[in-house]
């Protein structure tokens, strides 16, 4: 298999954030996972601005991306990211609660690549998110050149 990618998880969620967390370091699926906890730092931490204006700008293997955030809901950053020439190739999965038709429609209406809805029992989480990690951060092939964003 080929090098492990970056995951950016974009989850507000303390308990959702330490499931995903504990899954994807248990099964050694990403080199990194980078979280923040609201759709203002998500956008902040692609467009290296703010506090993230001094990290290398190499696009995430796959962004986890929850619906029901802060300041920026979910649907507006993958809005964001689907219209910009630079982001718009990273894969986005939606992982989220919402059971809402229009919240499932509007995600793939917007472009994202998989809406998964977040299982209530521990065990059927953790899963999932091994399952996800699995293929977004190992085994899909990114377009070439999609490591660092073109300038």
């Amino acid at each position: 298999m080929s090098e492990l990618g970056r995951i950016l998880l974009v989850e507000d969620d303390p308990r959702d954030v330490e499931l995903t967390l504990t899954a994807l370091d248990e099964y050694k699926l990403a080199n990194e996972v980078f979280l923040v906890r609201d759709g203002k730092e998500a956008l902040d931490y692609l467009y290296c601005r703010e506090q993230f204006a001094s990290r290398l700008d190499e696009s995430p293997a796959v962004i986890l991306l929850d619906l029901k955030l802060p300041k920026i809901n979910g649907l507006e950053v993958l809005q964001q990211i689907r219209s910009d020439e630079r982001l718009k190739m990273i894969p986005v999965v939606i992982l989220t609660s919402s059971h809402e038709e229009k919240d499932m429609l509007a995600s793939y209406q917007l472009g994202v690549n998989a809406y998964v809805v977040k299982p209530v029992d521990f065990h059927d989480f953790v899963n999932a998110v091994k399952e996800l990690g699995i293929f977004w951060a190992v085994i899909n092939q990114p377009p070439p050149g999609s490591a660092k964003r073109a300038q």
